[in-house]
């Protein structure tokens, strides 16, 4: 998909991150970590496994707090109920009713964000749900329930996106869909920031990148700047 061009300056931040630490007993998982992200823009998160990316995405969701440090989502705890309904969150949990049907997860989630229940035919549509409507979470594949978790984060179309590896388990024709479901909310004016291991994929969609090892933010870069055969000696040089 080509990009359009937002290498302007940000505007003020929707989310941020100041000196942020998590720690699991004795586990630390983010160290001090601080970075923001505007409306208008897709921010990238890079890193190997265990680098603290997801960690972030729960922190900014407000399904988590942090250790220490302070996150604020407009200004806002985003643990507030107020400040969550404007966030959309689709992560490794997804938040879906194993014995529901995909059409009945979409109406509850349309009811709990005050829309109407036509709202959800397009949401089927759009993630090639609609034969699946009847279909029990439990008994989806991997990749549908990939799909419903995303057609259930962007349903009530939020101010702000969180995305975990958000293309894994999608086919060609789903990641198309949404790649311009993204490049429309940020035309709108809408924070996007994913996680994910296919900067391949990623890299035409967002404006910049953000790399993490060991917890760290280690690289910041506008996401032209930054080759996917760059992360390998990046990785490398933060692994000891």
């Amino acid at each position: 998909m080509p990009r359009t061009d937002h290498s302007g300056a940000p505007g003020e931040p929707a989310l941020v991150l100041s000196g942020v630490w998590k720690v699991y007993g004795t586990a630390v998982a983010l160290r001090d970590v601080t970075l923001a992200a505007s409306p208008g823009r897709i921010l990238a998160l890079l890193g190997p496994n265990g680098a603290g990316k997801s960690t972030v995405l729960r922190i900014a969701a407000g399904v988590t707090r942090p250790t220490r440090g302070a996150v604020s989502v407009h200004g806002a705890d985003p643990r507030l109920d107020g400040v969550r309904r404007t966030i959309g969150y689709a992560g490794h949990r997804t938040f879906l009713y194993a014995a529901l049907t995909v059409e009945e997860n979409l109406r509850f989630y349309a009811e709990l964000y005050g829309l109407p229940h036509s709202a959800v035919g397009p949401a089927l549509k759009q993630f090639g749900l609609g034969p699946l409507r009847g279909r029990r979470v439990q008994d989806l594949s991997r990749g549908y329930a990939q799909r419903l978790n995303l057609a259930r984060a962007l349903l009530h179309e939020p101010m702000i996106v969180l995305l975990d590896e958000p293309f894994t388990g999608l086919d060609a024709s789903v990641t198309e869909e949404l790649a311009a479901s993204l490049e429309g909310l940020r035309l709108a004016g809408r924070t996007v920031v994913l996680a994910t291991h296919e900067w391949e994929a990623a890299r035409d969609l967002a404006d910049d990148a953000v790399v993490f090892a060991l917890g760290r933010v280690v690289v910041r870069a506008r996401a032209g700047e930054l080759e996917p055969s760059d992360l390998p000696t990046i990785y490398a040089g933060t692994a000891s």
